[in-house]
C-alpha cells in the first residue's frame, strides 16, 4: 500500500459522511457523468437496461437498490416495496429460476430498518424475509450485504435465522476484519452462499488488518477455508492475484464450474469480466437509485487513484 493510499484512503471514507460535500457533488452535471461508470442510473429502468446487456453477455448480476443507515421506518418500507418492484421485474426475465442461478438482489440491513431506535432488528429482519420469501417465488436469489464491524453480529444473526426458511439466502464476509476466518469456517460448514470481498470500510486497527498485504493475506486463507467448504464461494475481487489463486484452490477442491463464481464491480475491468466467463461463471455487481453518493464514495476509497479521474472530471464540468 502506497504512501497515497494510506493518507487518502481515511480522508475519502470521511467525505461519505459529509452532507456538505454530498450535496455539492450531487449537484454538479459532471459528477453524474463520472457516477455513470459505476452506477447505471437511478430508476429501474436504468438499471433494467444494464442487467439486459450483462446477461446477453453470458454474465449473471446482482442488483442493489441503494440505500443505508435508514433512520426512518416508512423510508425502510419504501426500500421494501422497491425490491419486490425490482423482484417483479427480475422475474418475468426468462433467466430467473433459483437452478439458473444467474439473476440475485442484494440487500442492506441498514436500508430496512436496521438503525431503527425502536426494536430495529427485528423490523430488519422481517423486511429482510419479505423480500426472501418474494425473490424465492421469482427465482432470484438474495444476498444480504455487508456494513461497517458494528452491524456484523446482528447481521449474521438475521441471516441465519432467514436461511432456516430460505436455505439459498447469502451473505457477505470481508477479509479485513479480524473475526472473518471464524466466519468463514461457520458458514462454509453449514453449506451457505458466501461473498467474499476485502472491505470498504474504515475500521480501527483493533478489529480489522490495517495494511494492505495483511488484508491480502487474510483473503487467501479465508478463500481457502471457504472453498474447502461446502458452501458456495463467491469470490468478490478485481486483483488479479485472488482471481488466479481462486481458480488454483477450486482445482485444488475439485469444485465444478457452476459450484462457485467471480464476483466483481459495474463498470471496472468488464473485459475481464467477460474473459472469465468464458468457463467460469461470473456475476456483475449492479447498483442504481438516487442514494448512490455513499456507494460512490466507498469506489474511490478502494481505489484512490480513481480520485484523479474523478477530480479530473469535476475541473471539466466547471469550466
Amino acid at each position: 500500500m502506497t504512501f497515497f493510499d494510506t493518507a487518502m484512503r481515511p480522508m475519502i471514507l470521511a467525505a461519505s459522511h459529509s452532507d456538505r460535500i454530498k450535496d455539492s457533488s450531487q449537484r454538479l452535471t459532471a459528477t453524474r457523468r463520472v457516477v455513470e461508470r459505476f452506477v447505471p442510473g437511478e430508476t429501474q429502468r436504468d438499471v433494467l437496461g444494464a442487467i439486459r446487456t450483462q446477461l446477453d453477455e453470458g454474465l449473471s448480476v446482482s442488483v442493489d437498490f441503494l440505500g443505508e443507515d435508514t433512520t426512518d421506518e416508512s423510508q425502510a418500507t419504501a426500500t421494501v416495496e422497491a425490491y419486490l418492484d425490482l423482484i417483479g421485474a427480475l422475474g418475468a426475465l426468462p433467466e430467473s429460476g433459483i437452478a439458473t442461478a444467474r439473476l440475485e438482489v442484494s440487500v442492506k440491513l441498514t436500508a430496512l430498518g436496521q438503525s431503527l431506535a425502536d426494536h430495529g432488528a427485528k423490523i430488519a429482519e422481517e423486511n429482510a424475509r419479505t423480500i426472501a420469501a418474494a425473490a424465492h417465488e421469482a427465482g432470484v436469489l438474495v444476498t444480504v450485504d455487508a456494513e461497517d464491524h458494528t452491524t456484523v453480529d446482528e447481521r449474521l444473526a438475521i441471516v441465519r435465522a432467514l436461511r432456516r426458511d430460505f436455505p439459498d439466502v447469502g451473505t457477505v464476509l470481508q477479509a479485513y476484519l479480524r473475526r472473518t476466518e471464524d466466519d468463514c469456517a461457520e458458514f462454509a460448514g453449514s453449506a451457505a452462499r458466501i461473498r467474499l470481498c476485502k472491505g470498504a470500510y474504515a475500521e480501527p486497527p483493533s478489529v480489522a488488518y490495517p495494511t494492505r498485504e495483511l488484508v491480502d493475506e487474510a483473503y487467501l486463507r479465508c478463500l481457502r477455508i471457504l472453498m474447502k467448504g461446502n458452501g458456495y464461494p463467491m469470490v468478490a475481487s478485481h486483483d488479479p492475484v485472488m482471481i488466479a489463486a481462486a481458480q488454483t484452490m477450486a482445482v485444488e477442491a475439485e469444485r465444478s464450474p457452476d459450484s462457485w463464481e467471480h464476483q466483481m464491480l459495474f463498470g471496472i475491468r468488464a473485459d475481464e469480466q467477460r474473459r472469465l466467463a468464458d468457463g467460469s461463471r461470473v456475476r456483475v455487481y449492479i447498483p442504481y437509485g438516487e442514494q448512490w453518493y455513499g456507494y460512490f464514495v466507498r469506489r474511490l476509497a478502494e481505489r484512490p487513484a480513481n480520485l484523479g479521474f474523478f477530480l479530473r472530471a469535476l475541473a471539466a464540468g466547471r469550466r
